[in-house]
């Protein structure tokens, strides 16, 4: 009986490094949590900026088939030769 109540009384193996393991553990889930929420973040402002792009290029478009023909260029004269 002595035995048992001092094996008892001894801590497990591997019992001292569970609350080291636990605490990695819950790093590692908020690093992931952080890194999904900035792929969130990045994913959303990416597609507000290219929105953004192609709506001005659609307006840029539409305001180039409204402008008036660009005016052709004029020749100039060619000088005189005197000799």
């Amino acid at each position: 009986m002595a035995n048992e109540t001092f094996s008892a009384s001894r801590p497990k193996p591997g019992t001292p490094f569970t609350a080291s393991e636990a605490r990695d553990a819950m790093v590692k889930k908020e690093l992931a949590a952080e890194r999904a929420a900035f792929e969130a973040k990045t994913i959303k402002l990416r597609a507000l900026r290219l929105a953004k792009e192609e709506e001005e290029r659609a307006l840029a478009l539409k305001k180039a088939a409204e402008a008036p023909p660009p005016k052709p260029p004029r020749k100039r004269a060619a000088a005189k030769k005197t000799a």
